[in-house]
C-alpha cells in the first residue's frame, strides 16, 4: 500500500498565562492508502489539536508531516476535515450545501458537480438532495456533511469527534454508514474521539496518547477478519466479537486517566 501521511516527532509548545505549556511530545506514525486509523488518550491530550497540526491550521514547534511524500505546510486542500457539528447552512438545500467547497474553491466543473451527484445517489441522500438540513434526521445530515468533505476529493479525512453531536443509537448506525463510504471510496482517515468502542470499530488501527504533553504510548493493530462474502467488518458486527471486548480491555488498562464511554 502507498503511505499516504507521515508524521516524525510533531512536537508542539504553547505560551501560557503562567509559562510555557508543552501539548505534544514527538509524536511519530505513518498512515496507509484506505487505511483508517483512531486516535484515542485521556482528555486534555491534544488528540484535536494534532489533527489541527496536521490540518495546517496550527503550526508544531518541532518536527515535520510529510501528505503523499510532500511537507504540509499551511492548510491543503488535499485533506479534508470533519468536525462535531455537521455545519451544513439552514438555508441552504442538501444539494447546495454538499457542493459548498467546491464552490467556495472554485472547482464547480461539470465533472465535480457530477461527482457529488453521484455521491447523493450512492449513499441515500438523492431523494432528499432539494430539502434542507431541518427535514433530514441527524444520521442523514452527518451523511451529507461528509458528501461535502468528500466533494473535493482529499487524500486525507480527519474526523474529529465527528459523531459525538448524536444520539447513542444513530451513532451505532452512522459508523456503519461513513465506515462504509469511506472503505468504498477507498479513503485514508484518522478518526479522534473519546469513545473507545467507537474507535474500535471503526479502526485499523488505534494510536494511544498519554496524558499531557501527548505522546505515542502504544499502537495497536485491529484484527477482525471479515466474514465470507465480505471484504471488512462492519462496527455494528466488530462489536458482537469476543475479540471486541479484549481490545477495549487492553486499551482501557492503558489510559492514564478516565475516558468517558458510551
Amino acid at each position: 500500500m502507498r503511505e499516504i501521511l507521515k508524521l516524525q516527532d510533531v512536537s508542539l509548545t504553547y505560551q501560557a498565562e503562567n509559562g510555557e505549556v508543552q501539548a505534544l511530545d514527538q509524536i511519530s506514525f505513518t498512515a496507509q492508502e484506505g487505511e483508517m486509523i483512531g486516535i484515542v488518550g485521556p482528555s486534555g491530550c491534544g488528540k484535536s489539536t494534532l489533527l489541527s497540526i496536521i490540518a495546517g491550521l496550527e503550526p508544531a514547534t518541532y518536527g515535520s508531516i510529510l501528505l503523499g511524500g510532500e511537507p504540509v505546510i499551511g492548510v491543503s486542500e488535499k485533506i479534508g476535515y470533519m468536525l462535531q457539528k455537521d455545519n451544513l447552512l439552514n438555508w441552504r438545500t442538501i444539494r447546495s450545501n454538499v457542493l459548498l467547497g467546491l464552490e467556495i474553491r472554485r472547482m464547480l466543473t461539470e465533472e465535480n458537480i457530477a461527482y457529488v451527484e453521484n455521491l447523493l445517489q450512492t449513499y441515500g441522500l438523492a431523494e432528499f438532495a432539494d430539502k434542507y438540513p431541518s427535514q433530514l434526521s441527524g444520521g442523514m445530515r452527518q451523511r451529507a456533511a461528509l458528501i461535502r468533505t468528500l466533494a473535493t476529493r482529499p487524500e486525507l479525512l480527519l474526523l474529529d469527534e465527528a459523531f459525538s453531536a448524536l444520539d447513542y443509537q444513530t451513532r451505532l448506525t452512522v459508523s456503519d454508514d461513513v465506515l462504509g463510504i469511506l472503505r468504498k471510496e477507498k479513503k485514508t482517515a484518522l478518526i479522534v474521539t473519546h469513545d473507545i468502542p467507537e474507535s474500535i470499530s471503526m479502526s485499523d488501527r488505534i494510536i494511544v496518547l498519554t496524558d499531557r504533553p501527548g505522546r505515542v504510548k502504544s499502537i495497536h493493530n485491529m484484527e477482525f477478519p471479515p466474514r465470507p462474502g465480505q471484504t471488512y467488518m462492519l462496527p455494528l458486527e466488530r462489536r458482537n466479537t469476543p475479540a471486541f471486548g479484549q481490545y477495549f480491555n487492553l486499551i482501557w488498562k492503558e489510559l492514564d486517566v478516565h475516558v468517558e464511554t458510551q
